[in-house]
């Protein structure tokens, strides 16, 4: 038996299923909280759920219909439908656990390995500046702590007395630095980095974005009075890997433009970083010509659904064609792989739940450092677990 007619009997059985007329039944969701349509002519049938109007052969709700239309006395005597079990994922209790307790001590380890590939500018003259690795770590581990400028000195304090760093500095110094340009392409290039040591793991990924808040308000909502105020969001895009929920490429978003533009950009960085890229997820606000012949031509497979006005039509990409073919005629393969894409959300739910999704800067660049900033602490963080889950050794080397 198909799961489709097992779960239309698990509907005929617990749901009630109301004959509006004679050709039209009303079938309730099986999750609860919408109601669909069978209508029945002879032979023929229709239903308006999403699977039907898609496949265009019998659904569920179809099923169940047949099975109350043939008053069968006992439902449970032909078949009995069993419910699938939600796949369950067992924790590794005993490397979770270490890698929690000696998180911070091997953050300050990995943290300084990273930075130690930090290229000091020339000195030019003058007042002796910061060192510019020193500055990177001690900005890095003020996101990493999630205290304000002035309660992170304690912090600091630490990393001096296990020589992490060479000279502490004032807290308003660190604030001064996240607002250098010069920062950002070194914050990127860290990224990468820190991502490395999982180019042998990941090979299926998938690409999102997704809003940080700022302190600030929109100039609408300063507005003398206004109750309806709303902070100003930045925009983060990623591509991360869907195993160990990595970052291997990252892009700060003032604009809000649409996320499409930026699939391929995100891909080609990761692709360019040495990963084996066989698989990418997004969702339909990335669904476009260019985007799947561009996975397809590095040899990606892109699960990517289809808007519901989106028609086979090639225009030229014979790509276009033969994914709209799969993506309706082979709803239940597509959604196999394409599930690997709720681990995006996973991602961004591990970078706000630990770092929180408040942007504290109020400059414009030193919130998109600040946000590259959550990212690295990010993927140190998942380092450090793969370490103890995986076994993996942490290598970084410049790519």
């Amino acid at each position: 038996m198909q799961s489709r007619e097992q779960k239309g009997l698990l509907i005929a059985r617990r749901c009630q299923i109301i004959k509006k007329d004679d050709a039209t039944w009303i079938v309730p969701s099986q999750s609860g909280g919408r109601i669909y349509e069978v209508r029945y002519y002879g032979k023929d049938y229709t239903c308006t759920c999403t699977d039907y109007e898609l496949r265009k052969q019998p659904c569920k709700h179809i099923y169940a219909v047949d099975v109350e239309m043939h008053n069968l006395p006992d439902k449970t005597a032909i078949v009995i439908a069993r419910e699938e079990k939600r796949p369950t994922y067992q924790q590794n209790w005993h490397a979770y656990n270490t890698a929690q307790v000696r998180e911070q001590e091997l953050f300050m380890k990995l943290l300084a390995d990273l930075c130690d590939d930090v290229e000091e500018p020339l000195y030019a003259g003058g007042r002796p500046r910061l060192s510019l690795r020193d500055m990177i770590f001690i900005s890095a581990l003020k996101i990493y702590s999630t205290f304000s400028l002035r309660r992170f000195m304690g912090d600091m304090k630490v990393a001096l007395d296990n020589k992490y760093i060479t000279r502490p500095c004032s807290f308003t110094s660190v604030g001064k630095y996240l607002q250098n340009e010069k920062l950002t392409p070194i914050l990127h290039q860290l990224i990468t980095l820190s991502a490395m040591p999982l180019k042998t793991v990941e090979t299926k990924f998938a690409v999102d974005s997704t809003g940080l808040r700022t302190t600030r308000f929109t100039d609408y909502c300063r507005e003398a009075h206004d109750m309806n105020m709303e902070h100003e969001w930045i925009k983060l895009h990623i591509c991360t890997g869907t195993i160990t929920n990595t970052i291997t490429s990252a892009y700060v978003d003032f604009m809000h433009e649409g996320d499409s533009r930026l699939f391929i950009p995100l891909v080609a960085e990761t692709k360019g970083n040495g990963f084996d890229v066989q698989e990418v997820s997004a969702d339909k606000a990335y669904s476009g010509r260019d985007n799947l012949e561009y996975s397809v031509g590095i040899g990606a497979m892109p699960f990517i659904p289809f808007k519901n006005n989106a028609t086979g039509t090639a225009k030229g990409s014979k790509v276009w064609r033969r994914m709209y073919n799969f993506f309706v005629y082979n709803q239940e393969a597509f959604l196999e792989h394409y599930h690997a894409r709720s681990n995006v959300e996973s991602t961004f739910f591990m970078i706000k739940s630990k770092f929180t999704d408040v942007i504290r800067s109020r400059n414009k660049t030193a919130q998109a450092n600040e946000v590259l900033l959550k990212v690295l602490c990010h993927n140190i963080v998942v380092l450090i677990h793969e370490m103890h889950e995986l076994g993996i050794k942490p290598n970084f080397i410049d790519v």
